[in-house]
Order: C-alpha cells, then structure tokens, then sequence
C-alpha cells in the first residue's frame, strides 16, 4: 500500500483491524440483552496499543449516535473517555475534542465525567510530557464544552470541586505545578466568573510553599551552595584570584536562575506564571486596559483580605498585588486606602488590623513608585489617628503599655516609623526648609513620650535607626525612653521553679514586614525595577546596617502560619461589615 505522499488530513484513514459490528450494531446487540460485542468494543477501546486511525473510526462512530449514548452505556463511555488522545496526531485530538463536544451537547449527564477527564490533563502524565494546553490554546474545547453547562450560575458548583480535586500535591514538580497552574489560569480567562475562585486556589497553594520556606532559610540555603561551589573550585583548580573564583560561581548552577532550595524552586516558578498573568491580563496591544485592570484588582483584593492579610509570614505571594499595583498610581492609592479603612476598622480582629497596618507601613517604604504626596497623604492619616487614640486613651485607666489592649495602635507607629525611616530623604529633598516643617507638624515627640509608650515594643531594629534619624534631624530626642525601656525589658519565659525570667522578647508585635527583599531568582525580575532597597542614611549611629535590608538578623524568623484567624475570623471576612474594595478613579 502506498504510504508515501499521502494527504493524510484529505483522505480516508486506513482500514484497521476490528472485530464485531459497528457502534451502531452493537448498541442494537446491548439492547436486546446479547452483550458480546458490547464488551468486546469495551476492549477493543481499552487496548493500550490502539493506533490513531482506529481512535479516529471509532469516535466517528460514536458521533454519529451521540444520541443513543444514555446513562445505560455509562460504563462504555467511560472507557471512551480514557482513549490515550493527548499527543497524538492533530487529527485524533480534532476527532476527540468534537466528539466531547457532542456528546455533552446530547447527554448533558456526561458533562462531569468529560470536564474530569480533561482536567485530570491538566499536568503532565507520567508517560507524557506535555499537558492539556493545546486543547484550550489551539481548540477552545472549554468554550465548547461548558456552552452546555444548564445554568451559568452553576458553573462555579459544576467545575470548581473538579479543579481544587486535580490540584497537584505542593510536592510536585515545578513542572507539574507549571502545567495545572498555567490551565487554570485560562481557564479563568474563558471564564471570567470563575476567576476569583480559581485565583483563590491557586494562590491558597502558593501560600503553602512560601510559608513552609521563610526567607532567612532560602538565603542561607543558596549562600551555603554557592560557597560550597567556591571551596569545591578552588579545591580542585588551585584558583584563589578573587575575580576569578565570582566568574566561575556566576558560570555554575549555583549562579543560574534555578533556586537550590526545592521548595523556593516550585514557588519562584508559579510566581512567574501568576505575574505574567496578571501583565497579560491587564494589558492589551501593550496597553493598559483600564477596566481589566480594575476587575482583576477587586478579584485580587478580596483574595488578599480572605487568604493573604491572615497569613503570618508569608514572604512571595502579596507581591502579586504589588506588581499590580505598580501599573498605575491610582491601584496603588486604592490598596493604600483599602488597608488604611481595615486599620481603623473597630469590627475586624484586632490581629487583623494589626497586619493591616503592617502591609501599609511596608508598601509606603517598598514601593519605589509612589510619589512623595501619596507617602505624605497617608502619613497624614496614620499619624492624626495616633494622636487621637492617644487622647482617647490618656485620660483613662488603660493608658500604659500593653499590646493586647493597643496592638493596632503599636503596629500603626511601628509603620509610621518605619515609613520614615525610608521615605524621610525624598520628604526633605528639594526643599529642606518646608520638608523639616512638614516632619515637625506630625509632632513626633507626643507619640514617642506619651504613656502608651510605643518604642519598648517596637522592633528594635526599627526604633534604633527611627532614634538616630530624628535625632540627625532634632525632630525627637528617643534614647533616653529607649535606655528607660532596655532596663525593664519584655519577659517572655520564666523559670518553671520560678524566679526571674530566662528570655526576653526583641519582638513583642511579632512583626513582620510583607514586602521585605525578594529573594526568588526569575520572578524577581518582574519586581527589583519596583522596589525601594535600603540605603543607609548618612551621620547616623547605625553603622553596622546591611547594604539592602537594616533588619537582617535584626527580625526573629517566624513559622509562617497559614490562616492565622481560622473559623473565629472568617464571620468577620464575610459579614456585610467587611470592607470592601474601593472604587477605583483611574
């Protein structure tokens, strides 16, 4: 037979080898009560070995009697189901995707089994390297598929279970995870309704990874490798030229873009993918689509105020609405303000509140595209409010230091002085005379002296360069509180047998800065043009502050806790009081 220069897309597909009648025939059988050929289709169907052109005969034949496919052939429709379709010829997977298409067109009872079944392709199999991305990038079989769905409404009921259920396991590969992520995602594309619940999904899992790989782990991880490739070089070549030895770190895999710590590797990876995301997402012909952007950002928003803000220590995934925010000011004011009506919220949990303020403390210091207006706008906010809740307090029987009775209160001066710390040198830059003015009129003083006392439990990294920065500029005297404070320090732990305490807290507000370095090697790449890094101020006492973060080692590492609010917060998330994302003025 000639197989040379055949067309194989414009000719019949060659004959096979088959036993029993056709589909049609052998339905007839099945309903009559003779089962022969019915189980030997089933086989048939199931044999690993089939070839292409008996995949593509016998979904023709199932085509045309689609009709007859009832519930009672549930069992043979399965087997169908599992027909190995994904890489084979163009051909095969056309036939596939239009025999799914009608099938559930005619027997809506089926559309569960086929959406598993494609979803299952959504990672790569053990045997096949490629998934499932060419049946929605090449086919739109999804935009086919779920056209059939009975009710919009029930789109998220029908596929979401489906989705969470295929998940892959946190531990699988990068590229597994590259793979589900990467389909979920268009997924929400074609169907925007199910956007925020396949972001919150995702992003669920992501949080996973980077609570379990805090940053001071991932660094030393990639620092021990990269010296143990320099000592191993050295060893081996006799190299001690300095410029050298940073040449071959750079050349070896150490110094490529793939993390050495397992879990940084699987969550840098979805980090790329969930960024790219949201740059396509949000841009059309390489333009800002302004619209777009806004939806994503609500979707974005409420995911953060459900999973993120709760979250302790996550250290990756709340730069996802950090990168989207850089895209226009009016986000970035819309967080801001979005975190600022959280802070002074008196029906959230006081924990969350307290994070609340966190994030707007970090993100004034981080995010290198807000203009000094927005930073001075949002400090004349925050530092209003401190003085009002200290005369609210000062006058009355809880006004000492107490974290429990005032911890939205620490965290705000901890994120005003923090604010500070970074932003003071472009507040004062241009016109020092008004710029020291304007430092005055926040009467710093009042916070630091007032009985609440909000240096002895902020962070003394922060307070010891707060200290020397406003003395350079005679806006507080801080040191005398400060050696107050070092003589009656936080107990933590006492003796079991009693006596005086063993340890004591440098980090009373267990704080932790959402927007401190990023440490992933590829998404990083999308962040570092954003972001502010620490530059040590001139003629302070602070000298032995490292070139991109003063808190390094300053920060005791924390066990990320997912969820830190479960059950007892979730009412407060989803209470008609919850406040929600503002509307955006773009």
């Amino acid at each position: 037979m000639e197989i040379e220069g055949r067309d194989f897309m414009n000719t019949p597909p060659l004959k096979t080898v088959r036993f029993g009648g056709n589909v049609v025939a052998t339905l007839a059988k099945f309903k009559q009560g003779d089962t022969s050929d019915y189980e030997l289709l089933k086989h048939q169907l199931a044999d690993p070995d089939i070839k292409d052109a008996q995949i593509i005969n016998w979904l023709q034949e199932f085509r045309n009697c689609v009709t007859q496919l009832s519930k009672d052939h549930e069992q043979l429709i399965y087997v169908a189901l599992r027909l190995p379709w994904l890489g084979r010829s163009p051909a095969v997977v056309e036939e596939y995707l239009s025999f799914l298409s009608n099938l559930v067109s005619a027997q809506t009872v089926y559309l569960r089994a086929c959406l598993k079944m494609v979803v299952s392709n959504f990672k790569p199999s053990e045997f096949l390297s490629v998934c499932v991305d060419i049946l929605i990038t090449q086919y739109g079989y999804f935009e086919d598929v779920l056209f059939f769905l009975p009710f919009q409404r029930d789109t998220s009921c029908f596929l979401m279970p489906i989705l969470i259920e295929n998940f892959p396991f946190v531990q699988k590969s990068s590229r597994t995870l590259e793979c589900y992520v990467h389909n979920l995602l268009r997924v929400a594309v074609y169907i925007p309704s199910l956007r925020r619940d396949v972001l919150e999904l995702i992003i669920s899992r992501m949080l996973k990874l980077d609570v379990s790989a805090p940053r001071g782990e991932i660094e030393e991880v990639e620092e021990n490798t990269v010296q143990q490739e320099l000592k191993g070089e050295q060893e081996e070549e006799g190299l001690f030229d300095m410029d050298e030895d940073v040449c071959s770190v750079k050349s070896s895999p150490a110094g490529t873009n793939v993390m050495v710590h397992p879990v940084a590797e699987r969550l840098d990876t979805l980090m790329v993918v969930l960024l790219a995301f949201i740059k396509d997402m949000c841009h059309v012909n390489g333009c800002l689509d302004v619209e777009r952007t806004k939806d994503l950002y609500k979707d974005l928003v409420c995911v953060f105020d459900k999973l993120i803000l709760p979250t302790h220590a996550s250290c990756h995934v709340q730069y996802a609405l950090f990168y989207l925010c850089s895209f226009r000011l009016a986000l970035a004011e819309a967080f801001l303000e979005h975190l600022w009506r959280l802070l002074q919220s008196q029906s959230h949990p006081a924990v969350l509140r307290q994070s609340a303020a966190g994030y707007m403390g970090s993100f004034l210091a981080r995010a290198n595209f807000l203009p000094v207006a927005t930073v001075r706008a949002c400090l004349d906010l925050l530092v209003p409010w401190l003085h009002l809740y200290i005369d609210s307090q000062d006058s009355g029987s809880r006004a000492y230091c107490d974290i429990t009775l005032h911890g939205p209160f620490y965290n705000a001066c901890q994120a005003v002085f923090y604010t500070l710390i970074f932003r003071h040198r472009s507040i004062l830059e241009g016109n020092m005379k008004k710029g020291l003015a304007y430092l005055q009129s926040l009467n710093l003083e009042r916070i630091v002296m007032c009985q609440l006392n909000p240096l002895k439990v902020c962070l003394p990294a922060v307070t010891n360069m707060f200290a020397a920065i406003t003395r350079k500029y005679q806006l507080v005297f801080c040191y005398t509180i400060i050696e107050r404070n070092n003589r009656h320090v936080l107990p933590v732990v006492r003796s079991s047998v009693g006596g005086d305490c063993v340890s004591t807290n440098t980090n009373p507000l267990d704080s932790f800065f959402p927007f401190d370095p990023y440490v992933l090697k590829r998404s990083s790449k999308l962040i570092e043009p954003l972001y502010q890094v620490w530059e040590e101020p001139a003629d302070t006492e602070c000298s032995d502050a490292d070139e991109d973060d003063f808190l390094r080692g300053e920060t005791p590492e924390t066990k990320g806790v997912m969820g830190m609010t479960p059950g007892s917060y979730e009412s407060h998330l989803h209470s008609p009081s919850s406040v929600g994302s503002p509307d955006l003025q773009l």
